[in-house]
């Protein structure tokens, strides 16, 4: 076969199949690969008129497909799958070819295989996609790591099957390596502190204000024409609005209180503390869904006491104060996840312009929001901010906001409620803002048990204090 494809795409249920369907729409000629050939079938059959698909049946067909430099796009299931992908594709690739991992890949396992290819002279480019099969049919944002050659002839692709905003693409070189795949990693763990905040401000709305899931459906309505406008906070009021057909009761009260995770979370939160980064709101979230799915637990603590869920008065009023909360709590929650991305880009060296970053989350993923161009302003004015809460525009907002934070919390607590989003974001707040942390006394207990040394704010250096002798004398270590 003649080499007639400018990109391929291998592993296709549904989000292959809607990328590679997008690239056709676009004017790409798209080569097809699956392991199953049927659904490469399926996918010319239903959709063949959309561009012009190349099908094939091996993996030698498929490479022969490509046109110099080939550029292979690989969507299986992340791990050893997409191991086993690219140990039959790589030896059948000439130097110069690249294999672009469009998967939720480990962004360790990303520069693990980058370096393993790059020693073959092949481009890996490990490439974060999201906006579920909708953004891969109609414009994901796209965060695409590997080399700036790599990228130089792959970013015109990307670029035109990204979503747009204002005109500017959603997609934009992250950094060399696994930097594409972290970025997208640091992103699923903010989606899942948005994603609890926005279950607590319900749960509050619910069962402090006592509001039935269609008034609280109303009420994120008028949250999404305001500062909160999103994806999560629109699809959000749709499915509180919609009625289970087979019982006619709210769909959210037949659904299982138990959320699953796909690990991508875990992934932010163990990265984090390697980093030494305090992501409180991901992780809380992250801990949120994993209690959630323990039933057997949960069984057997039912019956612990807890205060009476009095509806509280002034719902109008209660319902701005939660209005604030979640959105002060948003900003630590953006906050910590952009200090994460600092922290990573200083640990492997990546050149990572958080600006962009927040540009291209504008459109296209779960995230997406209006409150996305506000961090890309911020870090425009300052790209060395050191924290989201210090910009101007956020520090206002978030002490605009503080009272009403504060009383939520505390109704919360008073009612029984859990808000560990709500709480930790309050916490991470109070703990930054600080002027002396406890942590001195902890110096001092892990000097006692275990001579860990502590320093002293009257003098430089280092010291440890015999705490067995009578005198309990200091030394200078």
């Amino acid at each position: 076969m003649s080499a007639e494809a400018n990109i391929g795409v291998t592993g296709l249920a549904v989000m292959g199949r809607n990328l590679a369907r997008n690239l056709a729409r676009h004017g790409h000629t798209v080569a097809l690969h699956n392991r199953t050939e049927g659904r490469t079938r399926d996918l010319v059959e239903r959709y063949g008129d959309e561009g012009t698909f190349v099908p094939t049946y091996s993996a030698e067909e498929f490479v022969a497909a490509l046109a110099r430099p080939r550029k292979l796009v690989v969507m299986v299931k992340a791990g050893q799958p997409t191991d086993a992908v690219i140990e039959e594709f790589a030896p059948l690739l000439e130097p110069g070819d690249m294999i672009v991992d469009a998967g939720n890949a480990h962004f360790a396992d990303t520069r693990r295989r980058e370096q393993a290819l790059r020693e073959k002279g092949l481009h890996f480019v490990g490439t974060g996609v999201s906006g579920g099969e909708e953004g891969a049919l109609h414009g994901p944002s796209i965060m695409p790591g590997g080399s700036a050659e790599a990228y130089a002839a792959l970013g015109p692709i990307l670029t035109d099957i990204a979503a747009t905003v204002d005109g500017t693409p959603c997609c934009t070189h992250i950094g060399p390596d696994g930097a594409g795949h972290f970025v997208k990693m640091v992103h699923n763990g903010i989606e899942y502190a948005d994603m609890q905040l926005i279950a607590e401000a319900y749960d509050l709305l619910r069962h402090a204000s006592g509001l039935s899931p269609a008034e609280i459906a109303e009420v994120f309505r008028g949250w999404n024409s305001g500062r909160l406008n999103s994806y999560l906070i629109e699809i959000t009021a749709e499915v509180l609005a919609h009625t289970d057909a087979a019982t006619g009761q709210p769909f959210v009260d037949v659904v299982a209180d138990r959320a699953e995770q796909k690990g991508t979370g875990r992934w932010t939160v163990q990265t984090a503390l390697d980093l030494g980064i305090p992501v409180t709101g991901i992780a809380e979230a992250t801990f949120a869904r994993s209690l959630s799915g323990d039933a057997a637990l949960r069984d057997a603590a039912r019956g612990l006491p807890g205060p009476a869920r009095t509806p509280i008065e002034g719902g109008a009023d209660f319902a701005a104060d939660i209005e604030r909360a979640l959105y002060a709590s948003k900003v630590v929650a953006y906050a910590q996840g952009f200090n994460q991305i600092q922290a990573g880009a200083k640990e492997y060296g990546w050149p990572i312009d958080l600006g962009a970053v927040a540009t291209i989350w504008r459109g296209g993923c779960i995230i997406r929001a209006g409150f996305l161009d506000d961090i890309r302003a911020a870090y425009a004015a300052d790209p060395a901010l050191p924290t989201l809460l210090t910009d101007a525009g956020f520090a206002a907002a978030v002490r605009d906001a503080q009272d009403s934070w504060r009383s939520v919390v505390a109704t919360a607590v008073r009612l029984g409620i859990p808000v560990p989003g709500f709480s930790s974001a309050l916490a991470y707040y109070d703990g930054l803002r600080a002027e002396r942390l406890p942590a001195a006394l902890v110096q001092g207990q892990r000097d006692y048990f275990g001579a860990h040394t502590y320093q002293r704010v009257d003098r430089p250096g280092t010291f440890h204090t015999e705490w067995a002798t009578r005198e309990q004398a200091e030394t200078e270590v």
